[in-house]
């Protein structure tokens, strides 16, 4: 299959899968029966880094002991922006915000590496694309400020924590195509793990992960989702995500955050979060907004 229908599937998978990543943070930080969180979000953010991180150089070590030193130092930082620093962002905001609203907030990547692209990256633009990002985030404003009116009760500065973590995807998918764009996928994504599984380590048992209680049920059941957000959500989805950017721009591949929170607002309505018909119509926006966004633009302009 040729990049120009392969770019498409890439896309839909990684919107399913990424847009499902959000309930299972929700799941996996639980609930013990007594309204505590069966895991804190630094031993999430923590252990999902080192089993990803395991599994990846199991499989990857190959491909990144082919890579070239120089190139070291750009997979260490796309490490902690792409990975290391979003996993403890997203699992502190649900604590306070719902799954999907989470979701939802990830659609301001695009428009943030249009612009981090564009003014730091000297990576051109389309009007088009640019239209469609502007469109995108207003649909997400609308989803954003339907959620506060259903749930008041939530804490809405740790949406905060969402924006910072979108600010270091972006960063880092003008990273992977302005610096490592000559390597392997799947050497991207070991190399990021190589260097940031230490730190994880570190931060895992400096948050008392070593004392949790590996064989109760509530623990074993937050471990079951964390395997599975490993498998799928950072190992699979981050090796065709960096082959995405590769073969695309950046702002095609950071769409697939406009697509996230129809997955996100879907699983969040079977667990039980509540949306109205205005969080309906702005989904729709969205998806307006990333045929607008994908679109191929033969003489892209910076403005």
């Amino acid at each position: 299959m040729d990049n120009s229908k392969l770019k498409y599937v890439y896309l839909i998978i990684l919107s399913l899968i990424w847009g499902t990543s959000f309930i299972l943070i929700k799941k996996a930080l639980g609930d013990d029966g007594t309204g505590n969180l069966v895991l804190q979000p630094l031993q999430l953010g923590a252990g999902r880094t080192i089993i990803s991180g395991c599994i990846l150089i199991a499989i990857g070590w190959k491909s990144f002991a082919a890579t070239d030193r120089k190139d070291w130092k750009w997979l260490f930082i796309s490490g902690l922006l792409g990975t290391f620093f979003p996993a403890f962002l997203f699992a502190y905001a649900q604590t306070e915000i719902d799954s999907a609203i989470s979701a939802i907030l990830n659609s301001t990547v695009p428009l943030i590496t249009l612009i981090m692209g564009a003014v730091i990256f000297g990576i051109a633009f389309s009007r088009t694309q640019l239209l469609g990002v502007i469109i995108g985030l207003a649909g997400a404003i609308a989803l954003v400020f339907s959620g506060m009116k259903n749930n008041p009760e939530q804490n809405y500065l740790f949406a905060g924590l969402v924006f910072i973590a979108c600010t270091c995807y972006a960063s880092n998918v003008n990273i992977i195509k302005r610096y490592l764009q000559n390597i392997k996928p799947l050497a991207i994504a070991t190399g990021n793990f190589i260097f940031i599984l230490p730190l994880a380590i570190i931060v895992f048992f400096s948050a008392d992960g070593g004392s949790l209680e590996f064989t109760s049920e509530p623990v074993l059941k937050s471990l079951g989702y964390i395997i599975v957000l490993c498998i799928f959500g950072t190992v699979a989805a981050k090796i065709m995500f960096n082959k995405l950017v590769q073969i695309t721009s950046p702002v095609f591949a950071s769409s697939v955050t406009y697509l996230m929170p129809v997955v996100g607002l879907t699983w969040g309505m079977m667990d039980g979060e509540t949306f109205s018909i205005w969080q309906v119509l702005a989904t729709m926006v969205i998806i307006f907004a990333v045929v607008l966004v994908t679109r191929d633009k033969k003489k892209p302009a910076t403005n």
